[in-house]
């Protein structure tokens, strides 16, 4: 199996340390434009492991066109190549919706759950009832819907996580994706949201691959639900009142495309 992350190097730490001194960046926005947690990019500079699909984010905070002593094998293989033996890569969507869907999926997922982490941690420091507009640093707190903002605390994200974990093994599995909650929706959603800034940077270095269709299904989330009403509901100036099934108190009901009971 291919290795999936660069093994812990002094010298690689040494040099994002430096590139990021150079740009006169704090780790706080290095971090940011790297997509990844502050206590995660220490972690780098610390000379720790770094999981492979971490660092064309790292190139971008770093504005590197490759990523230091990066020769393996793998770096030969087109992105899709890489990503169709990852855990979260699902046939459904290929199959469905086209490769960008499982590619987004797949490196999306990883960084969503990622960015979850690490607002759990830094949550976990602080007194009961906090939620991530309170962090100092927060990506979830820029791409979740604003009007909730208050309502994303420790137990909303742990339950978020179990949410993402669960479809990242109907990925795996191969079986139907289909979202039935709004907070399914949601994470589908912030996936593509997360992997579109990699798919794009990748694309500018060829190594996507020659396959035309992947280009014209950025838009996959929204075939996929049929609608656009994640966008027209929650990233809208539209106040959702607690009775709308877009509100906050019901994102994990399960609202969309059940079968009907039979009396």
């Amino acid at each position: 199996m291919a290795q999936k992350s660069i093994q812990s190097n002094e010298e690689i730490a040494r040099r994002i340390k430096l590139r990021r001194n150079e740009l006169n960046l704090t780790i706080e926005a290095a971090a940011l434009r790297a997509g990844v947690g502050t206590k995660t990019w220490s972690r780098y500079e610390a000379g720790e492991s770094i999981r492979k699909d971490k660092c064309k984010g790292i190139c971008k905070a770093l504005n590197w066109r490759s990523f230091p002593n990066d020769e393996s094998e793998e770096n030969n293989k087109t992105l899709i190549d890489q990503y169709k033996g990852h855990k979260a890569w699902s046939q459904f969507l290929v199959d469905n919706y086209g490769l960008r869907a499982a590619l987004s999926f797949a490196a999306g997922s990883d960084w969503l759950l990622d960015n979850i982490e690490q607002d759990l941690s830094d949550l976990a420091t602080m007194p009961s009832g906090s939620h991530i507009g309170q962090l100092g640093t927060s990506i979830l707190s820029e791409d979740l819907p604003p009007q909730f903002l208050m309502q994303y605390d420790y137990a909303f994200l742990y339950q978020m996580k179990c949410s993402l974990i669960h479809l990242r093994m109907k990925a795996e599995t191969g079986v139907q994706m289909t979202a039935h909650s709004v907070m399914e929706e949601l994470l589908i959603y912030l996936c593509n949201e997360e992997a579109k800034a990699f798919i794009e940077i990748s694309a500018d270095t060829d190594e996507i691959g020659d396959d035309e269709e992947f280009y014209d299904s950025e838009d996959w989330v929204f075939d996929m639900f049929d609608d656009m009403d994640i966008i027209t509901f929650l990233y809208s100036d539209e106040y959702l009142a607690e009775d709308h099934p877009f509100h906050f108190e019901h994102w994990s009901d399960q609202q969309f495309y059940m079968e009907l009971s039979h009396k």
